[in-house]
């Protein structure tokens, strides 16, 4: 079990970076509006995580206690490990600290849900029970994007997402991808404009300096799939648009990218791709 939830973990990742094109993201022909990484810090980054997936999945094979918020702990302890492995591996760029808290709860979660036969996302509530109001607004010092974002718009960000058990993934994403058609390549971008659809991306609201832009990013990802995907011209038209946009005003979907992320990896684990 282990070795098929870390592998899944790391081609998670790697199947995200290889996917294009992404607006406002890495790929294998653009660095986006990203220009200190490319796709060799990203498969880098990704390798560098494998000992972080299996020490996860090894705290949730061994987890015996109720509470699950523990586990947690133990996890992020670990996870601050990782964020300096990755760094090392990437000589100082942030490629992946979104993707060790989303993946990492998920793979732990995952192998805690397999031992004890208990529903993937109702784990992940269990485990992050509380972590909005922990993090920011008992202990927010207004150091991260996310924390200052809290403040001024009152959105959870990544932290609202995992407490809530990936709402996005579970409700729209996942089944989105389970039942989409097409390339490996095209299946992915189509599940990314999805996730774009309906989240709010506090990476991109951080890009822009302003919670407005979250609308025409809806509005625009709306059209891309109302006009029939990757699969229309018309809709790979409306993608092409979606990343001369990102470039030119230096957007980043970073969020919308971890989420993919989760449910890609929650997809391979059910053999969805």
């Amino acid at each position: 079990m282990t070795n098929s939830i870390t592998t899944n973990a790391l081609r998670a990742l790697l199947y995200e970076v290889v996917t294009e094109p992404k607006p406002g993201l890495v790929n294998p022909a653009s660095s986006g509006p990203h220009p200190d990484m490319d796709i060799y810090t990203f498969i880098d980054s990704s390798l560098s995580l494998e000992s972080y997936f299996a020490a996860a999945v090894q705290i949730g094979q061994n987890f015996s206690a109720t509470d699950l918020t523990k586990m947690f702990q133990q996890l992020r302890k670990r996870g601050i490990i990782a964020e300096k492995e990755m760094f090392t591996a990437t000589h100082g760029v942030n490629t992946h600290k979104g993707a060790i808290f989303a993946l990492g709860i998920c793979a732990c979660a995952e192998s805690y849900s397999a031992v004890n036969n208990t529903e993937l996302f109702l784990t992940i509530t269990q485990m992050c029970r509380g972590l909005v109001h922990h993090d920011l607004v008992e202990n927010n010092q207004l150091q991260t994007a996310g924390e200052k974002e809290f403040i001024q718009y009152q959105i959870g960000g990544a932290r609202a997402q995992a407490e809530q058990g990936y709402p996005v993934v579970r409700e729209v994403a996942l089944p989105f991808l389970k039942n989409s058609t097409g390339t490996l390549q095209a299946r992915p971008i189509d599940t990314l404009i999805k996730i774009a659809a309906v989240s709010v991306d506090s990476n991109l609201i951080k890009r822009a300096g302003n919670y407005s832009v979250i609308k025409w990013l809806h509005a625009g990802a709306t059209k891309y799939l109302a006009l029939g995907g990757y699969q229309t011209l018309a809709g790979r038209k409306q993608l092409q648009k979606l990343c001369r946009d990102c470039l030119i005003h230096n957007y980043s979907l970073g969020g919308c990218a971890d989420l993919l992320i989760v449910t890609i990896f929650v997809a391979l684990q059910r053999g969805y791709i």
